[in-house]
């Protein structure tokens, strides 16, 4: 048996506010979304004027960062990525259509070591969303670092 740690709206809320923050500072109309260690959507966020599609592609992206434990630019990555044709995971985007993101904007979140969600974010261009995605980074480890979990 172990002990799991579990995210809540309370931690997911910090996420999307820095998230957004930095969105706006950039002047990017992003959508965020911060799901559960399970894939389970937490808390959505779309930044007014931020595109319809936006919604399912930061929940794919988000779901795919806390299930697959990794970053989604990852995937694609020009030395390594996995998914790049030839590569031992080329066409893993197919599986669990429709939810499975290998391209920029998804994030694990992790405490202790342990994935415990995952945020995605939808709308720029990749450096606009991995610099979005770094802000609700930061913004998850300052609010843990003010809210240890018990």
């Amino acid at each position: 048996m172990h002990q799991v740690f579990r995210i809540t709206l309370d931690d997911a809320l910090p996420v999307l506010a820095a998230a957004r923050a930095k969105a706006e500072e950039i002047n990017v109309k992003q959508t965020l979304c911060v799901v559960d260690d399970g894939g389970h959507v937490v808390a959505l966020h779309r930044l007014p004027g931020a595109r319809l599609t936006g919604v399912d592609i930061a929940i794919a992206k988000a779901f795919t960062a806390a299930g697959h434990e990794r970053a989604t630019h990852l995937f694609n990555d020009p030395r390594t990525g996995p998914a790049l044709p030839g590569n031992e995971a080329f066409g893993i985007s197919h599986m669990l259509p429709g939810k499975f993101a290998i391209f920029v904007g998804g994030f694990p979140l992790v405490y202790e070591g342990a994935i415990v969600g995952g945020l995605g974010v939808s709308g720029g261009n990749g450096e606009q969303d991995k610099a979005v995605g770094a802000a609700g980074l930061q913004g998850f480890a300052d609010h843990l670092a003010a809210h240890p979990p018990r």
